[in-house]
């Protein structure tokens, strides 16, 4: 049997629901982001999980909780796995970011690796932090199902690294919407992406919820 990584990114927020910034604060689900939690915990109660690693922010934790408690499993909570500090663009859409940091805007959007956004954080700098979580769960775990509770752009970063995709490339090759969950195989040959954003265990009313 080999390992095999769920990530799966918390549900609706203000933030994600408005289309705005959102890493260091720490915001929390909205009732439609808990019932998104809920919705994965009923789909996913039956995998046999090894252990849950989650994001400390509340907006990880709560999404973790419903299956926590359904399988009597504690989450595991690392910084590592916290979403990208924006620095002063926290909480601002992107139209506002453009208008007001225009020139770190666009240098962040060619190359979110190497520019951070005005006081915050380099793509490169998650890549670090984040696979220091991702090897220290390959060490504890050569085989079973572990559940990753993360963010948006920490996944994507997570997911680019394991998969040799240029980091810089990480909000324009793969998606990771609200609630989704994507699916990473570890093999022979290394790291397997089996799914990618897969929401199928949202019902149609919450996939097509408006935001991010």
């Amino acid at each position: 049997m080999s390992l095999t990584l769920y990530f799966l990114r918390h549900g609706q927020t203000e933030a994600s629901r408005n289309n705005a910034f959102c890493g260091s604060i720490d915001s929390e689900l909205t009732p439609e982001g808990l019932e998104m939690a809920k919705a994965f915990a009923s789909a996913y109660i039956s995998t046999p999980w090894t252990a849950i690693f989650c994001s400390p922010m509340k907006r990880t934790v709560a999404t973790a909780k419903p299956l926590c408690a359904a399988i009597g499993l504690e989450p595991e909570l690392r910084d590592g796995l916290k979403e990208i500090n924006y620095g002063q663009w926290e909480g601002k859409t992107p139209e506002i970011i453009s208008r007001e940091y225009h020139d770190d805007y666009i240098r962040w959007s060619a190359d979110p690796a190497w520019y951070a956004p005005t006081g915050g954080e380099m793509a490169v700098t998650i890549a670090s932090r984040s696979l220091q979580v991702i090897e220290e769960i390959k060490q504890l775990y050569n085989s079973g199902n572990v559940l990753v509770i993360a963010h948006k752009a920490t996944i994507r970063i997570i997911l680019c690294s394991l998969l040799g995709i240029d980091v810089g490339r990480f909000r324009f090759r793969l998606g990771c919407p609200v609630g989704s969950v994507s699916i990473v195989e570890f093999g022979s040959h290394g790291p397997l992406l089996k799914a990618l954003a897969d929401r199928t265990h949202l019902d149609e009313r919450l996939r097509n919820l408006p935001g991010t």
